[in-house]
């Protein structure tokens, strides 16, 4: 939602806007890195705890989703912006719809997962 409102509000350039941008996804990717680390540390100790291994199809798709935004799509991404705000035309692209499937797939994913794990009896 970032991302268009930020171009509703008064004075805001596209430059401005995109710089804003660039800002924002770097700063919420290292959240979302922070918190799968988190995850993946749990469920190590869980796994440990209970000598029992844990797998899921939805956590390891979020995953590897993530990966693919952080070492691929957004310093692609971060590049076509950096060339925008240089003045330096770029052709069109889908990186920013890719990004956007790339979130609903997320949010579907840990969705899926999430209610797997309410169900306390699939975990140990």
């Amino acid at each position: 939602m970032e991302s268009w409102l930020k171009f509703q509000a008064p004075n805001i350039t596209t430059k401005l806007g995109i710089g804003i941008g660039k800002i924002v996804f770097e700063a919420l990717n290292k959240v979302e890195i922070a918190f799968v680390s988190i995850i993946i540390i749990c469920f190590t100790i869980i796994m440990l705890k209970y000598k029992r291994l844990y797998f899921s199809h939805a956590l390891s798709i979020s995953i590897f989703l993530l990966l693919l935004q952080t070492f691929w799509l957004l310093p692609a991404l971060s590049h076509r912006a950096t060339q925008i705000i240089q003045d330096i035309k770029v052709p069109k692209s889908n990186l920013h719809f890719l990004f956007v499937l790339f979130e609903i797939l997320k949010i579907g994913c840990l969705t899926v997962f999430g209610i797997k794990l309410l169900n306390t009896k699939n975990m140990y």
